[in-house]
């Protein structure tokens, strides 16, 4: 991948390659943290999938082409659905990483007056969340109405509503989106020491 390229320069195959890249990176270092991150935050991310995100990166590869025939919508779906996951799944991550101050936050989310943990928070309220008490001003109606538009696609899983899918187009230029994304949420992550961060963009 040429240094010189923006996020938006990159080819379809190098974004996805990237986000593989940061991907795993997460489940290498995030799923062994005990010994150093909040033994809660390190239990939590212990017990996460997060190679099933490294695997939901991988079959990003599947939408590069546009699938033939029949299939179309079909396939249109599907890829919606794993873009979807992922962003979830990111999320998800993030939260836990800042497991102690989303426990202590006043619009932690709740189930019938029980705190939801992060690995058990639906898009929705995950995306209510970030709105409340992720973002800042300046990020916030930009970033809330991205996760809608990806929900609302990701949402079509359940095919029978009519729902507005777009085309295979438009779904890579939201791949190359959640690259940003995921690079934002790192940017806020925190390393016991700059060598272990990520190499991001």
């Amino acid at each position: 991948m040429s240094q010189n390229k923006t996020i938006e320069e990159l080819s379809y195959k190098e974004t996805v390659n990237k986000i593989i890249e940061l991907n795993e990176h997460i489940k290498d270092f995030w799923s062994n943290a005990h010994g150093w991150a909040p033994i809660e935050a390190a239990d939590l991310l212990s017990r996460s999938r997060l190679d099933w995100l490294v695997s939901l990166s991988y079959s990003l590869y599947k939408w590069e082409k546009r699938p033939q025939n029949e299939s179309e919508y079909g396939d249109l779906i599907l890829a919606w659905a794993n873009l979807g996951t992922l962003v979830e799944g990111s999320m998800k991550f993030f939260l836990s990483i800042y497991y102690e101050d989303y426990k202590n936050d006043i619009n932690a989310l709740k189930n019938k007056g029980k705190q939801v943990n992060p690995d058990e928070a639906m898009f929705n309220s995950l995306r209510t969340f970030f709105e409340k008490s992720v973002w800042t001003d300046n990020e916030r109606q930009h970033k809330n109405n991205w996760l809608s538009e990806i929900q609302d696609k990701r949402n079509a899983i359940h095919a029978y509503k009519d729902r507005e899918i777009e085309n295979f187009d438009t779904f890579r230029i939201q791949v190359n989106k959640y690259l940003s994304f995921l690079i934002d949420l790192l940017k806020r992550v925190p390393y016991p020491d700059d060598q272990y961060g990520p190499n991001l963009f």
